[in-house]
């Protein structure tokens, strides 16, 4: 099994919104994504929310956890989503940067607009590595 692990500082935006889009739109036999933050925040941004909810993706009950050195190490790939000097680096796990904007305090437009360009990543990467559904 393939895992990716989506990181960004608290996850409580990015890296929750592209772990939920990836087990959504990704073949579950072949990969699945997992959350986490060198700085977990309380919980999951409002605006994130809401924004994925009109998407039909329910992140109530998502929390955000801490990004250690063991989490990383069961990784197939890392995706770091802007948590720089902070975010692990694995020996043997390859690292992908995706330097996207926080979308903490945003207006639901722009977390919007950061939901597309998550959304538009995790399709590419599910393409390239063919874990696309059936």
């Amino acid at each position: 099994m393939n895992t990716v692990l989506f990181a960004c500082v608290h996850n409580a935006g990015r890296s929750q919104m592209a772990a939920a889009l990836f087990n959504r739109l990704a073949d579950p036999a072949e990969a699945r994504a997992l959350s986490a933050g060198t700085q977990p925040g309380p919980r999951v941004h409002p605006e994130v929310l809401a924004v994925m909810k009109e998407i039909g993706v329910d992140l109530s009950d998502a929390q955000p956890r801490v990004l250690t050195r063991e989490l990383a190490s069961t990784a197939t790939l890392l995706v770091t989503m802007g948590c720089g000097e902070a975010c692990p680096v694995v020996p043997g796990v390859p690292i992908e940067d995706w330097p996207l904007p926080d979308p903490k305090g945003q207006p639901i437009d722009r977390v919007r607009e950061i939901r597309a360009a998550i959304e538009a990543r995790v399709h590419q990467l599910i393409a390239s590595r063919g874990w696309s559904r059936r």
